[in-house]
């Protein structure tokens, strides 16, 4: 059988009634520990500083604590920071996703097993 690249869960929480926590906000949340940065985690995942920031705010509503603390301006331009519940948050959505890939291993084997390989001759 050709090597198909393998299955993989991808866990994203519903908080209802309509926002969602997933891989995307996760690596939000990285880069702008990495980087400092709201602007510049928006601009390494291709993505507006507006819509960066929206992502953060969304996040900040979703919990009692904030995930992300902004500075305004002054002499170092700026800047932001995960705060120790947004890196516990990160910490235990990473922690999430080992577990479900874990519990759901065996059942991913299987649909890998029993896949159809693309017959890439059709349009």
């Amino acid at each position: 059988m050709t090597d198909l690249p393998r299955l993989k869960p991808i866990l994203r929480i519903d908080f209802p009634p309509g926002e969602r926590l997933g891989r995307g906000k996760m690596q939000l949340l990285e880069l702008i520990k990495e980087t400092g940065s709201i602007s510049a985690a928006g601009r390494a995942m291709d993505m507006s500083y507006r819509r960066a920031w929206l992502l953060v705010d969304a996040m900040n509503h979703l919990f009692t604590l904030p995930v992300v603390e902004s500075q305004r301006g002054g002499k170092q331009g700026g800047g932001a920071a995960v705060t120790e519940f947004g890196e516990d948050l990160l910490k235990r959505f990473r922690h999430m996703e080992q577990t479900l890939d874990q519990a759901l291993a065996a059942d991913f084997d299987w649909l890998q097993q029993h896949r159809r390989v693309p017959d890439d001759s059709k349009p």
